[in-house]
Parts: structure tokens; C-alpha cells; sequence
């Protein structure tokens, strides 16, 4: 979107036409572009409008109704971060006292929202003129909140009464491609760090595969999940961390919102045995805050290997951070033996999923060719150093219900259903 279609969309004809359009639906988006235009509506406007209609509709994951009154960027959309996280953002700097907070790369606006409907005063500002002019939009709700047009890290906090800092540097390229070197943020991580000098209170939403060796010694550093999905690592500094520097992990989901911390005296260094009767799968950010041994010391377990972020314990114990899984059968992987195996058991529905193995689940499918009636699941993984295929059943579907390759490492294991 340019300047002169966002100017056509903020018209009194353009926002009328964007609040009339029905909810968006991709197969009948260019029937009703032609139709509009024909009405004799600006083409640009209707190119426009449905543009934001569909960026709406996709806005709902992360903003929910708050979506439908909102303009959007794709690139500001993909970045942005969903309400329920901007709310714990917010929540920070109001248990820290702050009361004016410098959201220094705002993009479409989404944390400056929460900040602002927690009561906190606002400055807002972006280096992209488009992308500021949306954020002045989606805050026109918040006189408490003001957005600026240009580089807030020239900003004056002193004369601004700034006493808390946010920022989310991009991390993508103009082309849409990741980047993973945090020295190629805009703004670098390094020039965000070095705001800590000037003011203390000061937050980083950065990726989540941000490794533990770039991570400063004085930061909280907290990977957060929503509903399973890992969205991002929040790096807080001085007041916004009053449990002091370390990793914890925030879990948010259907079961409520829970935080895993490593112990005073480190994370714990959980042992390596035998697979019991329970296998527990750690929440994505707990395994990407290296905190599967804290999940181990709960469910009273062990690690089925020391390079596999997998638990397993000879008894079901409840857990909001790991799902867990009656294990019915471990056996050797092979094609063939699997194959009797599943076969024998009337299986033609299986579910796959793989820690620690190269196996391309819809390859293995194909070559295990079930049909039977019934459904299994699998786990594909190493135990002790050997690959062996656990044959597993989720907790939940039984009676007695109450990522990565590594504990440290990625957000969580592949799982293939078919």
C-alpha cells in the first residue's frame, strides 16, 4: 500500500467502503472487485480495500474482533504481536512503575495498544511513514498514545519523560527473507542494547531461535508460546525483570498462562534412563529456554536420550507445560518389522511424529502402505543412542486423563497426520 491508496482508504468514501465489504473470502475477492469497480468505485480504492479486508481476515489469529477496526501492512501484520503477549509486555512496565513508555520500532501498533490500554502514556514511533501512519490509526482509540514518523533511537527520552523502553527490530529483509545474524536487525541488536545505558527499563521481542550464546548477562530472557507456537524471545532489562537475569518460559494456552524458571542454582541437569510408561513432549518455549530438565524434576523423570528433548516417566503426572503419552510398545525402527507390527494391529490411520531422525514421515506412509480400521500413533526418535519407534497413545483420549532435537534446542518435534 502507497501513500495515495492509504489516503483514498482513510477518505469518508473509502472507509465507509471498507467497513461495507463483506467478510473476506478469497474465492469470491475478484468477482466483487469487478463488481465495485464497475459501481464506478476508483479502482485503486477497491484494489485497497479489499487488500485490507484480507489482511483483517487473517489479523484475527493474533488480534481477534479488535481486527475488523484496524489497518494493516503485511509485513507489519507478520510481525506484529498478538494481543494476549502484548498484554504480559504491558504488564511488565506497570508492575515496574513506569508511566511513559517509547515503543521506538511500533509497526502497526499492536504493543502500543496494550501499553496504552493499561493506562501507560505512549510514544510511538517508526522509521516507515506508511507503517507509522497505520499505527496512527490503529491508536486513534488511545489520546494517551502519539506516533511519530522517523528513527526512535535519536529520540530524546529526557525531554520526552521516557522512562521505559520497547522495541521489535525487523527482522526480515525488504524481500521477505529471515534474518538470524541479530548484528542485522534494523535496528541491530547492538544498538538496542546499548539504550540500556541511557534508560534501564528496557524490553526486546526478538525471534525465538535467538541463541543462548547471543543473550546479554543482565537479561530476563523469556521465550513465550501461544497455544503450542513458539512467537517469540523477550529480552528485559533493569526493573522489567524483578526475578533478575536467567531464562524462564512462558506457556499460554487453553489451560491458562503458566511460567517455568530454572532454579536459583541453574537449570536442572536431568538424568538419562530407560522409557517408562509415560512419555511427556515439553512445551516448545520451555525446550527453547533450555528448560526441559525443570519439566523432567516435575513429571519425576528422566530424558529417553541426552541429546532429545523427550521425558519419560514410569507414572502419568499432570503437567500445563508437556503433553504426555501412555507408551504401549518401544521397538527397534525398521521398515519391515514396523510394518508387521502396525499391520497386525489393524492400523490405517497414523499419526508420525519425529525427534532426532532424518525419516520423511510421508515417505515412511507410503512405504508402510496401511489400511486397517484403526488409528496409532508414533513416535520416531533415539533412545539411548539407537533409533527406536515408540508406539504411543495421547493422555487425553484415555480414561485416566487427569520441537527440536536437542533440550536446549528448536521449538518442537514434527508430527505428520494423515
Amino acid at each position: 500500500m502507497d501513500a495515495t491508496g492509504l489516503a483514498k482508504l482513510l477518505s469518508p468514501t473509502g472507509w465507509a467502503l471498507l467497513s461495507a465489504l463483506p467478510p473476506y473470502d478469497e474465492h469470491r475477492a475478484m468477482a466483487l472487485s469487478e463488481r465495485l469497480r464497475k459501481e464506478g468505485i476508483d479502482a485503486e480504492l477497491v484494489a485497497a480495500a479489499l487488500t485490507q479486508s484480507r489482511l483483517r481476515a487473517k489479523a484475527h489469529a493474533k488480534f481477534g474482533d479488535f481486527a475488523d477496526g484496524m489497518l494493516f501492512t503485511p509485513a507489519g501484520l507478520e510481525q506484529a504481536t498478538r494481543l494476549v503477549v502484548a498484554a504480559h509486555h504491558a504488564r511488565r512496565y506497570t508492575a515496574a512503575g513506569i508511566t511513559k513508555v517509547a515503543d521506538l520500532t511500533c509497526g502497526v501498533g499492536a504493543d502500543s495498544m496494550a501499553f496504552a490500554s493499561m493506562g501507560l502514556t505512549v510514544l510511538a514511533t517508526d522509521v516507515d511513514e506508511i507503517t507509522a501512519s497505520v499505527a496512527t490509526v490503529n491508536l486513534r482509540h488511545f489520546p494517551e498514545a502519539e506516533v511519530r514518523h522517523g528513527d526512535g533511537l535519536v529520540t530524546d527520552f529526557a525531554a520526552d519523560g521516557v522512562d521505559g523502553l520497547y522495541a521489535d527490530p525487523a527482522r526480515r529483509t525488504s524481500s521477505g527473507s529471515r534474518v538470524f545474524d541479530p548484528h542485522a536487525y534494523a535496528p541491530s541488536l547492538d544498538a538496542l542494547l546499548a539504550l540500556r545505558a541511557t534508560v534501564p527499563s528496557l524490553g526486546l521481542k526478538l525471534g525465538p531461535g535467538l541463541p543462548h550464546s547471543a543473550l546479554p548477562d543482565d537479561a530476563e530472557a523469556q521465550w513465550v508460546s501461544v497455544d503450542g507456537d513458539v512467537v517469540e524471545v523477550g529480552l528485559w532489562f533493569g526493573p522489567l525483570a524483578p526475578e533478575g537475569p536467567g531464562r524462564s518460559a512462558l506457556v499460554l494456552g487453553a489451560g491458562g498462562t503458566h511460567v517455568v524458571r530454572a532454579a536459583p542454582d541453574g537449570p536442572a541437569v536431568p538424568d538419562v534412563g530407560p522409557v517408562g510408561g509415560y512419555l511427556y513432549e515439553p512445551d516448545g518455549a520451555v525446550i527453547r529456554a533450555g528448560l526441559v530438565g525443570e519439566v523432567a524434576a516435575r513429571v519425576h523423570g528422566r530424558l529417553v536420550d541426552r541429546t532429545i528433548a523427550y521425558v519419560t516417566s514410569d507414572a502419568l503426572h499432570d503437567s500445563p507445560v508437556a503433553t504426555a503419552y501412555r507408551v504401549h510398545d518401544t521397538l527397534p525402527f525398521g521398515l519391515k518389522r514396523l510394518r508387521t507390527y502396525l499391520r497386525e494391529r489393524g492400523v490405517g490411520r497414523l499419526t508420525i511424529k519425529k525427534r532426532g531422525t532424518a525419516v520423511v514421515p510421508e515417505q515412511l506412509r507410503r512405504q508402510l502402505d496401511l489400511r486397517g480400521p484403526h488409528e496409532s500413533t508414533i513416535v520416531l526418535t533415539r533412545v539411548a543412542g539407537t533409533q527406536q519407534v515408540l508406539v504411543v497413545e495421547p493422555v487425553h483420549a484415555t480414561a485416566d486423563s487427569g520441537g527440536s532435537d536437542g533440550p536446549s534446542g528448536g521449538a518442537g518435534s514434527g508430527e505428520d497426520r494423515a
